[in-house]
This record gives C-alpha cells, sequence and structure tokens, in this order.
C-alpha cells in the first residue's frame, strides 16, 4: 500500500486540477453557445423580415 499511495495521490491531484479547469471552461462554452444562439437567431429573424418587406414592396408597385 506505501508503494502504491504516492502515485494514487498524484493521480487524484491530477484528477483535481482537471476538474477546477474543465468545469469553468464548460461554463464559459455553454455562454458562449446561448450567446451566438441568440444572436445567430436574431439575424434569421431580421433577414425573413426583411425579406417579407422586400416582397411586399416589389409585389405593391
Amino acid at each position: 500500500m506505501q508503494v502504491i499511495a504516492p502515485d494514487i495521490a498524484e493521480a487524484l491531484i491530477a484528477t483535481a486540477m482537471g476538474l477546477f479547469v474543465a468545469i469553468p471552461a464548460v461554463v464559459v462554452y455553454n455562454r458562449y453557445t446561448a450567446n451566438v444562439d441568440s444572436i445567430t437567431g436574431s439575424y434569421v429573424t431580421f433577414t425573413d423580415e426583411f425579406s417579407s418587406i422586400l416582397h411586399r414592396q416589389i409585389h405593391v408597385e
């Protein structure tokens, strides 16, 4: 057990450091993705509305 314990402790420290980095990275990634989806949705809405306006202008005259 004394031979294996230092290796296990080192692995646990490495795992803890990995989680310390990975969890905030996932949170930031999810927020970034949500913002991109929101902006993309706004662009799609704008293009649909603009296309409708142009379509009405063309067919009215």
